[in-house]
C-alpha cells in the first residue's frame, strides 16, 4: 500500500517524516493575500511560489515554518509536496461553501465549525491524492503515545472496514454535480505503536540541529481560535501583523467573530499584568490540534 506522511511543520510530524520514510510527504500551507504579512525573505518567497504554483505573499502561520519545511526536505533527502490552492482570505470571503449569512456577512470559522481546517488542510490534501494517487493509502498521523483518545476518536469516524472517506463530486446528474463518498486513506499512528512521547521527539531535534525549531514555535495559525486568550496575547507580542489580520477580518464581518468570549481587537489591546513566556504553556493552551 502506498504510504503518505501528512506534515504540519511541527516537531511531531517532522519526526515522523525523519523516522518513518513514506512514498509521499505532503504539506498544506496556510497563506494570506495581506501584504502586511509579507514573508521577509524574497528568495524563499519565490521558492514557495514555485512550489505551490501561485504567488506566495505570506503565511498566517509563524514565518519559521517556511524554513523548517525546506530544511526538513534536505534532512530527510526526499521531496515534500507543498499544497496551498487558496488563501485564508479567499476561503473566508466566499471560497468556502455556505458561509454567507442573510446580511451578506461571512460566517467565520470557530470551535464548532472548523471550515478553515477543512478547506485549507483536508481538501487540498484530498484533491492532491485524487489527482496523483487515487487509491486507498496509508496516511501516518502524528498522535503520540499519550494521545490515544485522539486516535480513538479519529478511528471511530472511519467506515466499517477502517477506511476514511471524503465527500466529493463523483460524476454528473444531468447538468448538476453528483456527490458521493470516496474511500481514500487508512490513518495509522506510528508513534502510539512505538510508545513515543514528546520527550523522545524533543531530544531527537535537540540532537539534529539541521532543522531549527525556534523557541516559542508552534504550528497552526498564529491566531488559531483554539488557543487561549492569554496565549493569543503572547502571540500578539511576537506577531502583531498576523494577529491584526484576524482582528481586521472580524471587523469586516461584525458582529460575526472567531470566538464567543472575546474579539481579537480586545486581545490585541489587552496588557498582561505579568511577563509570560511560551514555556508557560502546554499543547492544550496553544491550540494544538491535528488532522
Amino acid at each position: 500500500m502506498i504510504t503518505v506522511n501528512s506534515l504540519s511543520g511541527g516537531k511531531t510530524s517532522s519526526y515522523i517524516a525523519a523516522n518513518y520514510p513514506a512514498d509521499y510527504n505532503v504539506f498544506a500551507l496556510v497563506r494570506t493575500n495581506d501584504k502586511n504579512c509579507l514573508y521577509p525573505d524574497k528568495k524563499l518567497r519565490q521558492e514557495v511560489s514555485d512550489r505551490i504554483g501561485t504567488e506566495f505573499i505570506g503565511t498566517l502561520e509563524q514565518d519559521n515554518i517556511i524554513k523548517i519545511m525546506f530544511d526538513l526536505e534536505q534532512f530527510i533527502g526526499k521531496k515534500i509536496t507543498w499544497l496551498s490552492p487558496k488563501t485564508f482570505d479567499e476561503i473566508i470571503r466566499g471560497g468556502a461553501k455556505n458561509n454567507i449569512g442573510k446580511n451578506g456577512k461571512y460566517y467565520l470559522p470557530n470551535i464548532m465549525v472548523r471550515y478553515c481546517t477543512e478547506n485549507l488542510k483536508m481538501h487540498p490534501i484530498f484533491n492532491w491524492w485524487q489527482k496523483e494517487i487515487n487509491e486507498v493509502v496509508e496516511m501516518r498521523i502524528g498522535f503520540r503515545a499519550s494521545e490515544i483518545k485522539r486516535a480513538n476518536k479519529m478511528t471511530e469516524k472511519l467506515n466499517n472496514i477502517g477506511v476514511d472517506e471524503m465527500k466529493t463530486i463523483i460524476g454528473k446528474r444531468g447538468k448538476r454535480n453528483k456527490w458521493g463518498m470516496v474511500e481514500w486513506r487508512i490513518p495509522t499512528f506510528p508513534l502510539i505503536s512505538a510508545n513515543i512521547n514528546n520527550d523522545t521527539i524533543y531530544n531527537y531535534w535537540q540532537k539534529n540541529k539541521e532543522v531549527q525549531f525556534e523557541e516559542g514555535y508552534y504550528n497552526n495559525c498564529v491566531g488559531c481560535f483554539h488557543r487561549s486568550p492569554v496565549f493569543l496575547s503572547k502571540m500578539n507580542q511576537e506577531h502583531k501583523n498576523k494577529m491584526k489580520w484576524f482582528a481586521n477580518i472580524e471587523e469586516e464581518n461584525a458582529p460575526n467573530t472567531f470566538r464567543k468570549d472575546c474579539t481579537y481587537n480586545e486581545i490585541i489591546k489587552w496588557k498582561p499584568q505579568i511577563e509570560i513566556s511560551f514555556d508557560d504553556f502546554n499543547e492544550c493552551d496553544s491550540g494544538y490540534c491535528g488532522l
